[in-house]
């Protein structure tokens, strides 16, 4: 028998056994025994406070669970909402966990400034069902990323517990019902509830908390019901009436959580420093805001009717191109309020040992060229143009001066999609998102008789789509490739019938479809490329890239393959945790790698449910 290899490290605990609770300035992940291990404070891509996800040891959580080691646990949403509930069961009781970050009821229509006056904080509060349950609950925040030290102080009659760690950090409080003891920067409390007893816990930035009115865990319960209104008021705003309407609005309710309320940015994730691969490296932050992920984000909510998502984003990124470069061109990606994010660098003090690497801040990809984001972008302002509203005099000059540059730039290598870091290359699914930037800029010119240099346009789009067809395309695998003359395989070809630049028919398209099929699926996961040890340069065998698969089962419906598509789908629903939610890649051994959730993943979601509703409906959509 020959010698195995040994099987690279588990991971201690999937990132994806818990939900996500937010208020579209900051988020927190909760975990199936009660304890948010993930969190940053006080906006998603600040500095984090609760990192026991990535290093249980020294990273901090905040943990209410029973005293039972015996005590089941279930979780789940309340319907509709970003309420998470998680329900504690032993032989003795049953007791319920609600998890939010409030956020306030308008009585009609929710605006984007909802939830502007309340404190940034979550609320728990606990309600015994019934029987008797005894509970420990453990606060011990560690101020940034785990690096600085932190102190806490028993405040005397008032069962609160304040923490800090120097001038940099913010002062955060925690306020109980229960009486709580603090000590070594540790908030604890033992107590016991019997039936129809409740508990309720705040936690967040402390003046904010004793500020206004704000009434603290007396305020908890109507918080949680105003916050439950919220989101289902913002739920039922959704035009979708599809078979598959609980997986899509759990998609677009995970979107809403990943935007900013402030800003109307949208990040690709709410995390950093989940390993891509199993041996634990490929550690990458990914809260901020990609213009391509944004882009397709608000293509999604549009399918849905969230015209007003659109808006705010279509806001945020006027600004960016009023500040762009002269020659039009734009960042890749952006902090929440437009900034450049930082310089990419490690967090020591989170890495576990056993781990390739230590997890990551900042991203240096910040400084590469993507040239697709541009056709991303646009295709978005065409279809918020075609659903919203129409253009405006200074955004048309914006679009004519990015669309511009892509004239003058299309034929240029760069990094693409996937970020490859070890050179540029001619790349085929930028050569394809560049005839997108014109192709959108040529149609909105078109529609609303608009100025622009239409011949240069013109002659570009053809171009573009002969280098293509000429260049792209490999007789002997029948199939187009990731660059030209190569034999590799691209998942994100997967795009070229989505953005309407091939017939979804196309014998040259069902070719490289089949191709695809053969050579990056291990049913029903989708690999974003021909794996190759010098392929991207970078350590780790990554998994399934969750969103090409949602990808690959519209393009098998858009084929007329619909049972294909439909199987490979629902499927795919498999692979979502216990609440709905998706990481950015599944291992074949079926471990969830990457960050989580994933933007990317929930919105190609939704666009593969809308197409196979149409495709079982069988709801014509000409090819315009």
């Amino acid at each position: 028998m020959p010698d195995q290899q040994p099987l690279p490290p588990r991971p201690a605990l999937a990132a994806d056994a818990r939900g996500m609770i937010g208020n579209m300035t900051t988020t927190a992940l909760v975990s199936l025994r009660g304890s948010i291990d993930f969190m940053c404070f006080p906006r998603i891509d600040s500095p984090a406070i609760f990192t026991g996800l990535l290093e249980p040891a020294r990273g901090g959580a905040f943990s209410i669970e029973p005293r039972d080691p015996r005590a089941n646990v279930k979780q789940m949403y309340l319907p509709d909402t970003n309420v998470l509930l998680t329900r504690f069961m032993t032989p003795d009781g049953v007791c319920e966990l609600f998890d939010f970050m409030p956020l306030a009821d308008s009585g009609t229509r929710v605006g984007q400034d909802a939830g502007s006056v309340l404190p940034n904080c979550v609320i728990r509060v606990l309600r015994m069902v019934h029987g008797r349950m005894s509970f420990q609950m453990r606060c011990e925040p560690r101020f940034d990323y785990a690096r600085d030290n932190s102190t806490a102080s028993r405040l005397t009659g008032d069962g609160a517990v304040e923490f800090g760690a120097g001038d940099s950090s913010p002062l955060l409080l925690l306020q109980s019902t229960q009486s709580l003891d603090a000590n070594d920067g540790v908030a604890h409390a033992e107590f016991e509830l019997c039936d129809g007893e409740s508990a309720g816990f705040t936690f967040g930035e402390a003046e904010a908390l004793r500020q206004g009115e704000f009434n603290g865990c007396g305020d908890c319960e109507a918080l949680l019901a105003g916050t439950i209104r919220y989101w289902q008021g913002w739920s039922a705003q959704s035009t979708y009436r599809g078979r598959y309407r609980e997986v899509v609005m759990r998609s677009a309710l995970t979107l809403k959580l990943l935007s900013s309320s402030e800003h109307g940015a949208i990040v690709a994730a709410p995390t950093f420093g989940l390993a891509e691969a199993l041996d634990g490296s490929r550690r990458w932050d990914y809260r901020f805001t990609w213009i391509r992920d944004a882009a397709f984000s608000v293509y999604a909510l549009l399918r849905l009717g969230y015209t007003g998502e659109a808006r705010h984003f279509m806001k945020w990124i006027a600004e960016r191109s009023r500040h762009c470069d002269s020659d039009g061109s734009l960042n890749v990606m952006y902090t929440v309020d437009g900034k450049t994010p930082p310089e990419e660098s490690e967090v020591a003090s989170l890495k576990r040992e056993g781990d390739a690497g230590a997890p990551l801040i900042g991203n240096a990809a910040r400084d590469q060229t993507q040239l697709d984001v541009y056709g991303a972008l646009l295709d978005a302002i065409y279809l918020y143009n075609k659903y919203g509203a129409a253009i405006s005099y200074e955004g048309w000059r914006d679009v004519t001066r990015t669309v511009d540059y892509v004239v003058d730039h299309w034929q240029e290598p760069d990094h693409g999609i996937w970020e490859f870091r070890n050179g540029l290359r001619p790349l085929l699914h930028s050569r394809l998102m560049c005839w997108v930037t014109v192709d959108r800029g040529l149609r909105l010119a078109e529609k609303r008789s608009l100025p622009a240099p239409l011949k240069r346009w013109f002659e570009t789009r053809d171009a573009i789509h002969a280098d293509i067809h000429e260049n792209f395309w490999n007789d002997e695998l029948g199939s187009f490739v990731q660059t030209p003359g190569s034999k590799i395989l691209d998942a994100s070809a997967l795009m070229m019938p989505l953005v309407r630049f091939i017939g979804p028919t196309d014998p040259r398209w069902i070719s490289t479809l089949d191709a695809i099929g053969g050579e990056l699926k291990v049913d029903p996961l989708i690999f974003r490329y021909t794996r190759g040890a010098t392929l991207d340069g970078l350590p780790g065998v990554e998994g399934g890239f969750s969103a090409c698969s949602f990808w690959y089962a519209e393009a098998l419906a858009r084929a007329g393959r619909v049972d294909e598509g439909r199987l490979v789908f629902e499927k795919m629903l498999a692979y979502a945790n216990h609440v709905g939610l998706f990481s950015e890649e599944v291992a074949t051994s079926g471990e969830a790698l990457g960050n989580f959730p994933q933007a990317l993943t929930h919105l190609a979601l939704i666009s593969a449910a809308y197409q196979l509703d149409r495709n079982l409906d069988k709801v014509h959509v000409p090819w315009t």
